[in-house]
Formats: C-alpha cells, sequence, structure tokens
C-alpha cells in the first residue's frame, strides 16, 4: 500500500500542468552593455554587434571581413584573459577533467578563459556567423591564437585570417587592404607586429591591444591547428517558480560587500578573491577603437559577477509544485538548472583553492524543522547526504554541488511538514557581469520578455547525460520533460574522438519524438583549409539545434549520435526545451549608486506576456553605477 500511495503522488506530480516565469530576459539602451535580451540568441547577439560596430566606426557590416571584425571587437569588449574553473565533465573529479569548451555558458557564467579556452568556445560563434568549419583554433609559440576564413572582395574564394581577441590583435597588409594569415605576418613580424609600423593601415585597431609585445613573442610558430574545437549548447535560459527570484551583482561581494563567491582561480588582485583582469578593454569600452595606447594595467579592470536564485515555494496553495520532479508522502524532490555555474566561497587562499573540500556560501537551505537532505548531481542516478536541517540553522552544501550547472535536492519530509517551516535555499552562482543590463546617466528605456520556455538538461557532464542514456545503448539519449510538459526544442552535441589528422567521418545526430523523426545534425564533416600546420588536436565537436513542431505533451524525445567512421565518443548530450504552459507575473528591480554613492532603487511588475514590453522608463543620475538586477517569480 505504501508503494502504490508513493507512485500515486509521483504521477500527480508528473500531470500537473505548472507555471512560473520562463526565460525571463532583461534589455536596457546602455550603449555598450544592455544586458541578455541583446546578446542571447547569436541572431540577437550578430545585429547587436552590427549596430555597435556601425556606431562607433561607420562601417555598414556586410561583408565577411566586417562581420569577423564586428564580433572580434564585441568580444573584446566582453570576454577576458584568465582561468575560470572547471566543470567535472567526466564524473572523475575535478582534477582530471578538461576546460570548458562550451560557447554559452562559457560567456555568461565566466566572461573569462584562458587562449585556448576563449578561441576553442570562439569557433562556435564564428561558425553560426559565417558558415561551417570557417573557423579553427592556432598553436603558436606559447599561445593559442584564432583564424577565420574569409571570402569575398580582397580575399577572393577564400583566405585564412589572424582574429585573435585574447590578446587584442588584427594585422592587416601593409596597403590595409585585407585581413593577413598567421604565416603571413611571421614573414615580416619585426613589422607587422609593431603598432608604430604604418598605424594608419589597421584601421583603428591596434595591433597588440593589450600590450605592445604581445604579437611580437608568438607568431614565430604555426604549430597546430584545430577545427571544431569548441561548440555551443543551448542559449542562457533561466525558468522562475512562484516564490524564487534571481539577483544578479556586477562586482564581486554580495549585499555585504565581502562575501566573495565565484569559480576561478584566485588572483587576490588588490585584495579582493577570485578571477579578475588588469588588461583588458572590458570596462573600458570607449577607449579601444582608435586607441594611440595599449589598454594599460589596472588590478580587478574586469571582475567577476554573481547570480544568486533565492527558492521559498508556498507550500499552502500548491504552487511549491512547480519545481518538483518527485513527490511521495514522505520525500520532496526538487530541481535546479542554471546557465551560470554554482560557485564557491573557498576554505583557504590557494590559488585554486576551489577545488579543496570546505568550500561554502555556494548553496545554503534552511527551515523551521529537522529535516535530512541529500543532493545529486547526476539527475537522481546517486544521493549524497547533505545533513539534517536545524531550526534556525543554515545547513551549507557547497561542497555537493559547486562545480556543477544544476542539482536534484531531496528533502526527506512530506509537504504538510513545511506548510508553516519557511523553507528556503539560496544558490549562488558565478556570472560574466558585462553580460548583465547596465545602466546609464539619464532616462533608460528598461525591456522585459519572457518566452516561457525552460530547459531539461542531460549534460554537460557525462554522469548527468548517462541517467538518460536508454538501457544497453552509450549514444542514445531519452529525455522526458518534466510535469508533464509539452517540448518545443532540442540542442544536442558530441564530443569525438576524430584523429590526428582528423580522419575522413561523417558525423550524425537523430532524433525521435514518438513517430516523429528528424535530424539534428545530417553528415557533418570536419572540413581542412590549407595553409595547414603539420600538427592536429585529435578531437571535434559535432552539434546542431532542432525545433520539435508536432511533439506532445509529456512526450520522451530519444536522441542518437553516430558517425561514419568508427570514431569513439569521449561524451555527448543533450538539452531538451519546453514549454511553460502556466505562466505567472514577474518583478524586475534595479539597484543602482549615482555620484556621492547614493543608493536608489526601483521595481516593475509585469503580466504574463511573451510579447517584449519596453514600456519602463527609469532616470538615473550622473556618475550612475548599477549594482545588481532581479528578477522574481512573486
Amino acid at each position: 500500500m505504501r508503494s502504490l500511495l508513493a507512485a500515486l503522488w509521483v504521477v500527480l506530480v508528473g500531470g500537473l500542468c505548472m507555471g512560473g516565469v520562463g526565460d525571463p530576459q532583461l534589455r536596457t539602451d546602455h550603449p555598450w552593455y544592455p544586458g541578455e535580451l541583446a546578446i542571447s540568441t547569436f541572431d540577437r547577439l550578430f545585429r547587436t554587434q552590427a549596430e555597435l560596430y556601425t556606431r562607433v566606426t561607420g562601417r555598414p557590416v556586410v561583408s565577411d571581413e566586417d562581420k569577423a571584425l564586428a564580433s572580434w571587437y564585441w568580444r573584446n569588449l566582453h570576454y577576458a584573459h584568465g582561468e575560470d574553473g572547471k566543470c567535472d565533465l567526466f564524473g572523475q573529479g575535478f582534477g582530471k577533467t578538461e576546460w570548458n569548451r562550451e560557447y554559452w555558458t562559457g560567456l555568461f557564467s565566466h566572461g573569462i578563459g584562458l587562449c585556448g579556452t576563449t578561441h576553442a568556445q570562439y569557433t562556435a560563434e564564428m561558425n553560426a556567423l559565417l558558415g561551417h568549419c570557417r573557423a579553427r583554433c592556432v598553436g603558436v609559440a606559447g599561445h593559442n591564437s584564432f583564424e577565420v576564413y574569409l571570402t569575398g572582395g580582397a580575399y577572393g574564394a577564400g583566405r585564412w585570417a589572424l582574429l585573435d581577441h585574447d590578446i587584442s590583435t588584427v594585422v592587416f597588409a601593409p596597403d590595409g587592404s585585407r585581413l593577413l594569415s598567421i604565416l603571413e605576418i611571421s614573414r615580416d613580424l619585426k613589422n607587422l607586429a609593431n603598432p608604430e609600423y604604418l598605424p594608419q593601415r589597421q584601421r583603428g585597431w591596434r595591433v597588440s591591444g593589450l600590450h605592445p609585445q604581445d604579437a611580437l613573442g608568438v607568431y614565430t610558430q604555426f604549430n597546430t591547428a584545430e577545427y571544431l574545437a569548441g561548440y555551443a549548447g543551448p542559449p542562457p535560459m533561466v525558468h522562475l517558480r512562484r516564490g524564487e527570484s534571481l539577483r544578479r551583482y556586477l562586482g564581486p561581494g554580495l549585499e555585504d560587500g565581502k562575501t566573495f563567491v565565484f569559480w576561478g582561480m584566485n588572483y587576490k588582485a588588490g585584495g579582493i578573491p577570485g578571477p579578475e583582469r588588469s588588461r583588458t578593454w572590458v570596462n573600458q569600452p570607449e577607449k579601444m577603437y582608435r586607441a594611440d595606447r595599449d589598454a594599460g594595467h589596472k588590478p580587478g579592470q574586469f571582475r567577476y559577477g554573481n547570480a544568486v536564485y533565492t527558492y521559498t515555494p508556498d507550500f499552502t496553495d500548491g504552487s511549491y509544485r512547480e519545481g518538483l520532479i518527485e513527490e511521495t508522502p514522505n520525500e520532496l524532490t526538487f530541481e535546479f538548472y542554471s546557465p551560470y555555474v554554482i560557485a564557491a566561497t573557498p576554505a583557504n587562499d590557494k590559488p585554486w583553492g576551489i577545488y579543496d573540500s570546505g568550500g561554502t556560501n555556494g548553496l545554503l537551505i534552511s527551515a523551521w524543522a529537522s529535516v535530512p537532505v541529500a543532493i545529486s548531481t547526476d539527475q537522481g542516478r546517486t544521493w549524497r547526504d547533505a545533513g539534517v536541517i536545524m531550526p534556525g540553522q543554515a545547513l551549507d552544501a557547497t561542497d555537493l554541488v559547486k562545480g556543477h550547472y544544476q542539482y536534484w535536492i531531496r528533502f526527506y519530509a512530506g509537504a504538510a511538514t513545511f506548510r508553516d517551516a519557511k523553507l528556503s535555499w539560496r544558490t549562488v552562482c558565478q556570472c560574466n557581469p558585462a553580460t548583465i543590463p547596465h545602466l546609464k546617466d539619464g532616462t533608460n528605456r528598461i525591456t522585459f520578455m519572457a518566452s516561457n520556455r525552460a530547459v531539461l538538461s542531460a549534460g554537460p557532464t557525462k554522469p548527468q547525460a548517462d541517467a538518460h542514456a536508454v538501457e544497453g545503448t552509450a549514444t542514445t539519449l531519452r529525455l522526458t520533460p518534466p510535469r508533464g510538459a509539452r517540448p518545443v526544442h532540442l540542442y544536442a552535441a558530441s564530443w569525438n574522438n576524430s584523429g590526428n589528422p582528423p580522419q575522413a567521418a561523417t558525423y550524425t545526430i537523430d532524433y525521435a519524438a514518438g513517430d516523429v523523426k528528424g535530424s539534428v545534425v545530417k553528415d557533418w564533416t570536419i572540413v581542412r583549409r590549407e595553409p595547414e600546420p603539420k600538427d592536429f588536436w585529435s578531437q571535434s565537436f559535432c552539434y546542431g539545434e532542432a525545433a520539435l513542431k508536432d511533439a506532445m505533451s509529456g512526450q520522451a524525445v530519444e536522441v542518437t549520435f553516430s558517425n561514419s567512421g568508427r570514431r569513439s565518443y569521449r561524451k555527448v548530450e543533450a538539452h531538451l526545451v519546453y514549454d511553460v504552459a502556466a505562466r505567472s507575473a514577474a518583478r524586475v528591480g534595479v539597484a543602482w549608486r549615482e555620484k556621492g554613492g547614493t543608493m536608489k532603487r526601483a521595481s516593475r511588475e509585469y503580466a504574463p506576456s511573451p510579447d517584449p514590453d519596453a514600456s519602463w522608463e527609469l532616470a538615473a543620475g550622473e556618475q550612475t553605477e548599477t549594482v545588481w538586477v532581479e528578477i522574481a517569480a512573486p
């Protein structure tokens, strides 16, 4: 009887049509940093880049060259060189994993990466902008650089061109007619890598924009090529359930200015713990174009921000079920998904103390009840004891979730226990402040939109994908949208052992939603273009997306990965986007400081609607500095 009752409860949760605020996004009219609604898909990003490039340079964005330069310019202003924290991609510990090569998490969650990391991620943007295999990472002397394949005009049928945002460098021919490749630059490095050599040829883009010696030291060699070195998964998507808020801080320190929660190398620059970059155009964007000197050195020129989720479900009206995965009379299991990596206050001040045990402030749980808690970071396959909530005390479970983008949390008590217990938990993530909406001096126009969608992820880690593996297979995943929702879109990616040099093979990703079948990617190949170095990265990515127009509510979607060359896979992943059927109101708030340090706040309520609302105008004074931006589902 007990098992039957439990099963009935679980079925009830799966059949309920639950709501919340799905995929809320904001945009301001800040000239440099308008926020996610301007950049959260490639189409939006490319429009924003083109508008910025034309506004600053006066050049229209039509040719391959101008498209590439507009993209490169924008990334210089939003991404910095640094060491981001790793995700345990293969379930073997942080010491046995690799750097993140996914585009959207790299941009929104971190905003920093080493040269190889950022350029691997950047291949996904450039391939979306110009076409398949139109970009590659290139190993040079002590550095991983980047080339893009341009066509038309001075490039004719096609030429490789240097496009290195990590050291803020592009190099034009002496006559200014076109961008040069790494091989071409190396033949006259002394002149071409000198910022003072024929500066007018550069059209306003300073060679070695971060440090005058950067280009001279690296383009002496042409060692390796990495084709399809990164990939793009689902765009950043947040689902807030009623009783949940997301507050994003543009600088480190949280509410008290002293609580430093991060996921990257602890540089301790200027006495502030966490990742930073001293040489970058981020936060001084107006200085880059037509610069007559490098970016300069300023400790903390770029620092991290925080994304803080606070969830206090209401157990008096049933809305708590909006976040449930399972419910029985004695157990409640909630989900958490975020495009931002869960961070930690490390237990020590070592450069990589985030990986050591004893991390705090990443996940805090409280209630006026004594309840045991367990955490799963592999979609419920395995569980780890998080301890017992003690009334009036916060239970810290940071070490169980740090470095992840998702978790399930299980409370060993029924809903009745929490009716008056004020259950609440807070998840603190790291985010790139350059992707958060900024306010400017004077009148600000704020746009809000919610597509009313959410995402279920089988990945990015291998254990998370394995939880969805169809029995008896390693390369077929089955994803079922939670709470009976309707699947509407699919993203999938594979990490392939493609060989050195890349072996001839075609890669395919197929899906099936009931009787409806289709392809995410069909006959994907690695396209190589001369000139090439003698060595290659032995791996690559295959990735894509597909609309699920005829899928039914609650229907499972199977994703199958295959290739013609018997190439093995390091891992596969899939992400299922689904409708949030019942839509809730949203509250948007913002806090900022003006001249003299005065803190001000404003907020606005939005009724449920998928249409953009640009009706909010907010007046700010002189020397406006945005502190935080919040979206809530009250």
